[in-house]
């Protein structure tokens, strides 16, 4: 029995247990990605049920204000689910891999340069061995410039979508769950998946699809967003299918600027799912992986914010 003037021994408190919104242990992170794809899921359903009151551009899914409309909705879709789990795990939405500081800035025109050197080197070499061919301009003046300004904001509304929807919220939950590269296999499978029912496209354009997901999985790592990966995805699709008019993910879209033409064995050109699956495109995407290492080391204070905030969680 204690006495008056001795202390007390009091055990310590227990550490306090992980909030199910911040878990890091895999059945969580699971099921809060399961949460998150539900939500986008609805929301998405939501925003195109409400679309169905306004006039639309005919029945053509391809019908430019149908396309418009279309991603933006996804986008919001995705977006919206991220902007619930951010109150749910009471963090900034900018720790998905969007933040708003890095809106259009360096490194968004830094990967827009990316993405146009990539199709352009690749084009460019069909070119020169006689497989492209430009052909004769098809559109000019106002019409020139409404398709120019309608395929820069669409293709950037694409880029928001699909980085933000497989790089952004998924991405990051899932690394903490099994860290950052197996994160980014299972996204970037997932990424390629999606695209096999576009009309046109291959196994080999998939397997570019999945390698170009890893890349941008890649650069988000090392630049700390998915700025870059929004600009040189929206570039690159841009340059493929306005630019240098040729199928885009086997989509061969209205609104091209020339005639161009594309000839010659399919694991040089890309057969019908356009230049994405040359041999030549492959080749690049590698070669692009060794020039962010280079540019973008390690070390630097980039690090993407979901390896570094897995990290503290796992420790608390």
């Amino acid at each position: 029995m204690n006495s008056p003037d001795s202390p007390l021994t009091v055990p310590p408190d227990p550490p306090p247990s992980p909030n199910f919104f911040r878990n890091p242990d895999l059945p969580f992170v699971l099921l809060r990605v399961l949460l998150y794809l539900v939500l986008a899921e609805a929301f998405t359903y939501e925003f195109f049920w409400i679309r169905n009151f306004f006039p639309q551009s005919g029945r053509s899914a391809l019908a430019p204000q149908n396309l418009m409309t279309s991603e933006f909705l996804r986008f919001a879709g995705v977006f919206a689910a991220a902007w619930v789990m951010s109150r749910l795990e009471r963090r900034s939405l900018g720790e998905y891999g969007l933040p708003l500081c890095g809106a259009m800035g360096k490194r968004f025109w830094q990967g827009a340069a990316f993405g146009l050197t990539e199709i352009s080197a690749v084009l460019g070499t069909l070119a020169a061995l006689g497989y492209y061919h430009f052909g004769f301009v098809d559109i000019h003046g106002e019409v020139f410039l409404k398709w120019l300004a309608f395929w820069l904001v669409f293709f950037l509304t694409v880029g928001l979508f699909e980085e933000f929807a497989f790089r952004g919220y998924a991405q990051f939950a899932l690394t903490h769950g099994i860290g950052f590269w197996p994160a980014s296999i299972a996204t970037s499978l997932t990424f390629g998946a999606v695209h096999i029912t576009n009309p046109g496209e291959n196994w080999i354009g998939v397997t570019g699809v999945v390698l170009t997901g890893l890349l941008w999985c890649f650069t988000l790592r090392r630049t700390g967003s998915i700025w870059f990966a929004i600009g040189m995805h929206a570039a690159f699709d841009f340059g493929e299918t306005f630019l240098y008019s040729v199928p885009d993910s086997g989509v061969i879209f209205p609104g091209h600027l020339s005639r161009a033409t594309l000839s010659g064995p399919a694991w040089l050109v890309g057969g019908t799912a356009g230049p994405e699956a040359s041999i030549f495109d492959f080749v690049i995407l590698l070669s692009l992986f060794y020039v962010v290492h280079r540019l973008f080391p390690h070390n630097s204070q980039n690090e993407t914010a979901s390896t570094t905030l897995s990290r503290t969680d796992s420790a608390t």
